[in-house]
């Protein structure tokens, strides 16, 4: 009796033998294919992302305050400007006051500016690149799943009998197995690209962020305003409201 020789599988989704993976894999019974050096990879990115997330929210927040402050100095050195012209006993002492607090808020512009673009460029990182990668990371472990449904289904098949009714349904299993398989295989190797190059990125974006972070608030603590106008003009910075080449506050003390 001649054997009926299945067609050609296609990558025609069963998602029966997906769940009975999933609820198999949670109870502990079925096997599932693991690539530590790759899920450790994930893992690790997954954990920076929360981290960066925090970062991103404590900047957030330190934006706001420095600009709610901003604010507060402006106001202040309008209110001992106004002083300095009605108490000319006090005409001096409120006269500088009033210039300090207004060098404050100018060099809070510049720093809040630096600020805006560190969140901005993480941001991008953390919400495109990096959400980008872990897209492609859902991509790869849904197709782990269904590698490991058909494998799981193959060698149940592999295990029964072999006769003219089994031999056609283990054919086009493991014709399904092999679709699957590639599937998943170049799932991997696409996580594993991307992975690579999101590191380089990282790198790359938070080196540049970091150092502008840093020599951006090192500069307006010590009341460098030059430095920190020079800090802006490396990372081509644009400001709202031009800078001038006044001295530091702090400098003519």
């Amino acid at each position: 009796m001649a054997l009926t020789v299945p067609k050609k599988a296609s990558l025609k989704l069963d998602r029966s033998k997906c769940t009975r993976q999933i609820i198999s894999e949670k109870l502990g019974r079925g096997s599932r294919t693991v690539d530590l050096e790759l899920e450790a990879q994930i893992e690790i990115l997954r954990d920076n992302k929360k981290k960066y997330e925090n970062i991103l929210r404590l900047a957030q927040t330190l934006s706001t305050q420095l600009f709610q402050m901003m604010n507060t100095q402006r106001q202040l050195g309008d209110a001992f400007a106004d002083l300095s012209l009605k108490s000319l006993e006090l005409h001096e002492e409120f006269g500088y006051n009033a210039e300090t607090q207004k060098l404050l808020a100018k060099n809070g512009e510049t720093l809040l500016g630096a600020i805006n673009f560190f969140i901005a460029s993480v941001n991008t990182l953390v919400n495109k690149t990096i959400e980008d990668t872990l897209l492609t990371v859902k991509q790869y472990e849904s197709a782990r799943i269904e590698y490991d449904a058909y494998r799981t289904d193959l060698e149940e098949l592999n295990l029964g009998p072999r006769d003219a009714n089994t031999l056609p349904k283990i054919e086009h299993s493991q014709q399904l197995f092999q679709l699957y398989k590639e599937k998943y295989d170049k799932m991997r190797n696409d996580v594993s690209v991307k992975l690579k190059f999101l590191e380089e990125n990282k790198v790359k974006v938070l080196h540049n962020q970091l150092v502008l972070f840093h020599n951006a608030i090192a500069a307006y603590f010590s009341g460098n305003q030059k430095q920190l106008e020079q800090t802006l003009k490396l990372f081509h910075i644009k400001l709202k409201t031009p800078g001038v080449d006044a001295p530091s506050w702090l400098e003519d003390q």
